[in-house]
């Protein structure tokens, strides 16, 4: 699973950065490993210098074998707010279109023979 990790010029890239959101994301979709090829995240303070409530902005998109790409964002006042809003935004995502790809819709219907 390769997980790429971007900051804006707002916030600092550092290796206890990097190191925390591989770790959460490899402890958070460990169920779904096999079939996750690629993360990509990307951190932003929309606000820059100046403070405000949600203004970081954590991006997760997720790329998994056979599906298409899934994003999504979410705003809170800090990187570890954000990144696990995201976190579950996108879980909920990826089981919903998972669950629908393995049981889709009118399914297979057994035909019973009438005496």
């Amino acid at each position: 699973m390769n997980i790429e990790i971007r900051t804006d010029k707002n916030i600092q890239n550092s290796e206890r950065l990097i190191t925390y959101v591989r770790e959460e994301l490899n402890q958070e979709f460990q169920r779904h490993s096999e079939r996750i090829t690629h993360f990509s995240v990307h951190i932003s303070d929309e606000n820059g210098a100046k403070s405000g409530d949600d203004d970081i902005r954590c991006m997760l998109e997720v790329k998994a074998a056979g599906l298409k790409p899934i994003v999504v964002t979410h705003k809170a006042k800090n990187i570890d707010l954000s990144l696990h809003g995201a976190i579950d935004r996108v879980k909920r995502s990826l089981e919903h279109v998972l669950e629908k790809n393995e049981k889709p819709r009118g399914g297979q219907f057994e035909i019973v023979d009438e005496v």
